[in-house]
């Protein structure tokens, strides 16, 4: 007779938020830019996931430390499905994205809000990974 033993080892689950306020605020110093990928929302929807909270906290987190710092929060989207849907869509996420940092009291009138659809894609649209990346906020410093 023959056993097999798997053993597990379970431990706390840690989340790693994308970036940190610091690091987004080095990146928009160096870049005047910064990309995020972990600001979730469903197939074809404007609604934020609530695992992305701790990302939008940390924007908050970086506004709050610079209030000279003036924001475009800007949606882009992948190259699936129809353009004028993608930039309209692309529009609806920005502008919820802007609605949680004013809701979590950042001033208005130091952001702005737009959107880009598939127009500029930071990897090839051909493979999933590529897609993936291209589904993005970026903060773009104004």
């Amino acid at each position: 007779m023959r056993y097999q033993l798997n053993i597990v080892d379970v431990g706390a689950m840690t989340q790693k938020v994308e970036f940190s306020a610091g690091e987004m605020a080095d990146a928009i110093n160096k870049n005047g830019h910064v990309a995020l990928n972990g600001v979730l929302f469903d197939t074809g929807k404007a609604v934020i996931k609530p695992e992305s909270a701790p990302l939008l906290n940390e924007v908050v987190a970086l506004l709050k430390n610079d209030a000279a710092l003036k924001l475009s929060v800007e949606g882009h989207t992948d190259n699936v499905g129809d353009k004028r849907a993608n930039v309209e869509l692309s529009k609806q996420r920005a502008a919820s994205v802007m609605k949680y940092l004013t809701d979590n009291g950042i001033d208005g009138k130091r952001l702005k809000s737009d959107g880009k659809g598939d127009s500029v894609p930071l990897a090839d649209n051909r493979s999933e990974d590529g897609r993936a990346k291209n589904r993005r906020v970026e903060l773009v410093k104004f």
